[in-house]
């Protein structure tokens, strides 16, 4: 999921915050299992677009699925405040874009790679050493695949992508021959 600049905005000051209590990585996880669980309920996102939900009775929900959830405090305040200033609608956008700030500041870089099917560990370990040669970062590998690119892999890396998908090259030999014919 892409980030907003509200999203952008909100992951900064959680961060902040998150890295004064020393719980970046337990407030990253915290950001995607509400986000994830939030996406996935249409009942949750109801009571927070409804406007004949009291705000109060949305706060009560959503600190009592956060006291079931475990989250850390600093979660829980950010989630009561977008919750109280009508922005839960950004929260996947603010893990998002949490996550992002959290892996820089460590000195990791996500990479999302696609494979047609699933290969073995022993591949994505040898990946991994060849993106972090590169990189010069410790690369934490997301694993996705895609029939649609028929063989090879396609390797994104924030803004830049690695395609060696035959999908590709089959695209860039159709684009030549019909540009000379």
């Amino acid at each position: 999921m892409k980030s907003s600049s509200i999203g952008r905005r909100y992951a900064r000051a959680i961060l902040s915050l998150a890295e004064a209590a020393a719980q970046t990585d337990r407030v990253n996880k915290d950001l995607i299992d509400f986000a994830d669980s939030y996406e996935k309920s249409r009942d949750l996102r109801d009571v927070f677009d409804n406007p004949k939900v009291s705000r109060a009775d949305r706060k009560k929900v959503l600190s009592t699925l956060l006291d079931r959830m475990a989250v850390s405090p600093t979660v829980k305040s950010a989630l009561l405040l977008l919750a109280d200033r009508g922005r839960m609608r950004f929260v996947g956008e603010i893990a998002a874009a949490y996550q992002i700030l959290a892996e820089d500041r460590a000195g990791r870089v996500r990479a999302e790679v696609t494979t047609a099917v699933d290969m073995p560990e022993a591949y994505f370990a040898e990946l991994t050493k060849v993106l972090e040669q590169v990189t010069g970062k410790k690369v934490v590998v997301v694993k996705k695949t895609d029939p649609a690119i028929i063989a090879g892999v396609v390797t994104r890396i924030g803004d830049k992508v690695f395609d060696g998908s035959v999908r590709s090259r089959l695209s860039e030999l159709k684009e030549r021959m019909l540009a000379s014919s």
